[in-house]
């Protein structure tokens, strides 16, 4: 690796957290990072009983989740809240309640919730509460990322789909939707791509050249592109799916077919945790 520095001027735009997957992001002024990524990021997660183990639900399959948001609170618990304006609290699970889980294709030991956040999930959502569960990752256990990728790092994750991090580029969004023909007004907003840290001050697309990025405590590297699916197409304001895009303007020039489909932003692994926050200048080294 050639280690440059970037002369950009780079900057934390911003910091989202998903503490339930698949749910509304929590935006953030100020963050903890920790080996498994931002702290309670997708710590909790919703499934379905009907599998075994039980198999996690997503915005794949229920885009009606981004209608519902979650605060950690300092019990360890969570409350959520939808739009309808309601509310419920729910107080840490039972280190006893116990539920073989899925993920991809990692199975491990969850702490189930309990009945009544089952239940509000599910009326919620427009789900049978006879099989839908929520769960917290049991702190006893452990989810590697895949060492292709990630190497002898070390790292592991809760609930992400793989990776601790993701990281996207504000740039790389504008170009993306001047080539949709979108103006500002019907431009497509970043929350679209769920990530976890946003920069602004790369060129468009110069994410996929950066190895390691370094933000007030922070050391992350880039290992791998991320493939985009149909949460994309979502409104993460109402659920709702109207169209294709981005995916059909992303497949035009962003096809990857050594990972099997179309990429926006970078997976990251953590190498220092610590404090990032919104505004923070970050160093940039190029692997190229």
């Amino acid at each position: 690796m050639q280690d440059t520095t970037s002369p950009d001027d780079v900057k934390v735009s911003g910091l989202f957290s998903y503490p339930i997957k698949g749910c509304r992001a929590l935006s953030h002024d100020r963050a903890v990072v920790l080996t498994s990524g931002l702290r309670h990021d997708r710590e909790w997660m919703l499934v379905d009983t009907r599998y075994s183990p039980a198999q996690f639900i997503s915005q794949r399959e229920c885009p009606l989740m981004a209608t519902v948001a979650v605060t950690v609170m300092h019990n360890e618990g969570i409350m959520l809240s939808s739009d309808r304006g309601d509310t419920l609290a729910v107080p840490a699970p039972a280190a006893t309640s116990l539920l073989k889980v899925k993920v991809w294709n990692h199975e491990t030991v969850a702490q189930d919730v309990g009945d009544a956040a089952a239940r509000w999930m599910a009326d919620k959502l427009d789900l049978p509460y006879s099989h839908t569960r929520l769960v917290r990752f049991h702190p006893e256990m452990r989810r590697d990322c895949s060492r292709l990728y990630a190497g002898e790092s070390g790292a592991y994750t809760f609930f992400a789909d793989g990776y601790p991090v993701l990281v996207t580029n504000a740039a790389s969004l504008r170009d993306l939707n001047a080539r949709m023909g979108r103006i500002e007004r019907t431009a497509l907003p970043m929350n679209r791509f769920r990530p976890n840290i946003v920069l602004d001050g790369l060129r468009a697309w110069g994410e996929d050249h950066v190895d390691v990025l370094t933000a007030g405590d922070v050391t992350i590297r880039l290992v791998k592109p991320c493939v985009r699916c149909q949460v994309t197409t979502t409104d993460q304001a109402n659920g709702s799916r109207l169209s294709e895009e981005p995916l059909n303007t992303l497949a035009r020039f962003r096809n990857n077919p050594d990972l099997g489909g179309v990429t926006f932003g970078w997976n990251a692994i953590v190498v220092t945790g610590g404090t990032i926050a919104a505004g923070d200048q970050v160093a940039v080294e190029y692997r190229f």
